[in-house]
């Protein structure tokens, strides 16, 4: 905690100790739910995923005192979202905000058990962080094919710091994320997000999160000025 954030209040660890065997305690009965439906077409395990991330946005707004705000519109079909990555609250709350997306992940989330079937089940694509420009084409190629395999384009999202990133710290983005944008060649919007003040903390804060929805950057811009246009974007609520 910086000297510049507000004290952490008792009723902040009261609605903690609440949140997470509640939480959590459901979610494990969903995610046994989620497996259930691994016979069935891939749109049923979307739906399940999606309640599970309302259950979430439903433990955040009445358990933790958290509301969530977006401004701007929310982005649909072909198109490359970039989000700012401050804390779990946008991993987990990602399906909430857009419509099915396909996402890339971090490697080592697929070794997770159950976790990581389901992951590739739902369409996460697994990231290689010293992928060379062949392993690359490949992550591309599988966005693609989970992203039109519902038979409507689903959009794709990233990470493009790679990491979660401090509240107050910008960073630049992976360099993966630049040939990802080149062989994708779709436009890309920037999202950025202030969860974490409030929920990248063991006692958690009630307030309000807010996404910051980007203008559409067009496909083919120059590696420089996608980067400097993204990071600007996705730190727009500093």
């Amino acid at each position: 905690m910086t000297s510049t954030e507000p004290p952490i209040r008792p009723i902040d660890v009261l609605r903690s100790l609440v949140f997470y065997p509640v939480f959590y305690g459901v979610s494990a009965v969903l995610v046994t739910g989620n497996l259930l439906s691994l016979p069935l077409p891939a749109g049923a395990l979307r739906v399940m995923v999606r309640v599970w991330c309302a259950w979430h946005r439903w433990c955040c707004r009445y358990l933790l005192g958290i509301r969530v705000v977006v401004e701007g519109p929310v982005p649909d079909g072909a198109v490359l979202c970039a989000m700012r990555h401050e804390s779990f609250f946008e991993a987990i709350d990602l399906p909430m905000l857009l419509r099915s997306p396909v996402i890339f992940a971090k490697a080592e989330l697929f070794s997770i058990p159950v976790w990581g079937l389901l992951g590739r089940r739902y369409g996460l694509v697994k990231v290689d962080r010293q992928a060379g420009a062949r392993a690359l084409r490949g992550m591309i190629a599988a966005a693609r094919a989970n992203a039109l395999a519902s038979g409507r384009h689903r959009p794709i999202a990233i990470f493009p710091e790679g990491t979660r990133v401090p509240h107050d710290e910008v960073r630049p983005l992976q360099a993966g994320f630049a040939g990802i944008y080149k062989m994708a060649d779709l436009p890309v919007v920037p999202i950025a997000v202030d969860s974490g003040p409030l929920y990248h903390r063991r006692w958690k804060r009630a307030g309000v999160i807010r996404y910051r929805i980007g203008e559409a950057l067009p496909p083919g811009l120059p590696r420089a000025e996608i980067e400097a246009r993204v990071t600007a974007a996705i730190n727009a609520l500093h």
